[in-house]
């Protein structure tokens, strides 16, 4: 199950040689995202873009429906599933020359620090603990990348193992499944594993658990990656960015920490993962695991919630819709503040009935329109936000929509008609 099995949907085979470092990728895979990109030549290996850019994409990669992934991952958080260990692990079918500059890595913008690598997702151990999470990587030569470590799981380990003044043992895996994705970017407690809900997700989609294989390093990284890079978080820093996040603005520069990478390994036909920063990619493989949260936070005000959505119109991190079915008349402010708590980096959120089609913009509209007024928007000032959101200056307002009808109103007024 390499990168290439996940290609699926309407696919565009790019075969003129595309140079790394002269932005062409993103002009190809911002033209239509939602079409998958397969370029044969990107600085003479293969690579492939917009490979997660649809919610039908994630979900055929594990089996499911659309409708089925908050579920899914839900379920997979309730109840992780050990891995299995194999001899030969698909990663390691060759070693690749120890040369960052020549692998198809691009640099997507004008202004990016470098090239970039988006997709990939580092590994790491530390006192017994194992975190898998995804950081943006920058170039900077044969054998070193720039990281960027927000203050979080992998951010931490790093910080403990400096004081003792060590170096951290790595892995960055590139083509890793659908679930592994997921999991990286799931909010989980300090030390849980989120290989263990990577394996959960495959039995349910795919009957088996996760594969891993071991590096040379000690680490255990999933077995079907088409590229894994070993190394280590050094204690050096160096200048990274700026880069282009989530919400499509450059994110400025940093002092950040430097990988060395010791060995790469690749399966027989490997293809590296494009991301395209602040698209559609983008926005689900970050935003779509926090919808979980925001589920059961929201179900413990409102027992009866039907689903969620962080919206791409808000970058599928700012902006969501939650349906709801009501017991008593309070439970979309209910739900609007619990919402808050699921995603503190929201700063909009809808709720609506379960009669409406959260994933269609339309009829999301449609019920703000018809059946809510002003005096049902809640503003809270003074909150804090997402610092990838530009006009948040320290704190930020958050505004939450109850587009629910009424429970004592005349149901068949606010009713679409049907035949």
């Amino acid at each position: 199950m390499s990168l290439k099995s996940s290609l699926t949907g309407n696919i565009q085979v790019i075969d003129k040689k595309v140079e790394s470092d002269s932005t062409e990728v993103t002009s190809f895979l911002i033209a239509d995202q939602e079409k998958t990109f397969i370029f044969n030549d990107l600085n003479g290996g293969k690579a492939a873009g917009n490979v997660f850019s649809t919610r039908k994409k994630i979900a055929d990669a594990m089996n499911i429906g659309p409708n089925e992934i908050v579920g899914h991952l839900i379920g997979a958080l309730g109840s992780p599933a050990d891995t299995k260990e194999v001899e030969v692990p698909e990663f390691k079918e060759r070693i690749v020359e120890l040369d960052l500059m020549k692998l198809p890595i691009p640099k997507y913008y004008p202004e990016d620090g470098g090239r970039y690598i988006t997709a990939g997702v580092i590994v790491a151990e530390f006192e017994g603990k194992r975190n898998v999470s995804f950081h943006r990587m920058m170039i900077i030569d044969k054998d070193h990348i720039a990281v960027r470590l927000v203050p979080r799981h992998l951010f931490t380990m790093f910080t403990e193992s400096k004081k003792q003044n060590k170096e951290l043992k790595i892995a960055i895996c590139v083509g890793a499944p659908a679930e592994v994705l997921l999991a990286a970017a799931l909010s989980m407690d300090y030390g849980a594993d989120e290989l263990s809900v990577a394996s959960s997700m495959n039995v349910k989609s795919h009957g088996k658990p996760l594969e891993v294989g071991k590096c040379d390093n000690g680490l255990f990284v999933p077995s079907h990656c088409d590229y894994v890079m070993e190394g280590h978080i050094t204690l050096d820093t160096t200048k990274e960015g700026p880069f282009v996040d989530i919400t499509g603005t450059y994110d400025y520069v940093r002092d950040q920490p430097i990988i060395k990478i010791d060995k790469i390994w690749s399966n027989k036909d490997p293809y590296f993962h494009l991301l395209l920063p602040g698209g559609y990619d983008h926005f689900l493989l970050m935003g779509l695991p926090r919808e979980p949260m925001i589920f059961k936070t929201v179900r413990q005000a409102v027992p009866r919630v039907k689903n969620v959505r962080l919206t791409e119109g808000g970058c599928c991190w700012l902006n969501g819709v939650v349906s709801i079915t009501k017991n008593k008349e309070g439970d979309g402010v209910n739900a609007i503040m619990a919402a808050f708590t699921g995603h503190p980096s929201m700063k909009q959120v809808i709720i609506v009935d379960d009669d409406i089609d959260i994933f269609n913009d339309r009829e999301i509209e449609w019920a703000v329109a018809t059946r809510m007024q002003g005096d049902k928007i809640i503003v809270i000032p003074g909150a804090a936000g997402s610092s990838l959101d530009p006009s948040t200056h320290g704190t930020t307002y958050k505004v939450g929509l109850d587009a629910t009808i009424p429970l004592d109103a005349d149901k068949s007024l606010y009713k679409k008609a049907k035949l």
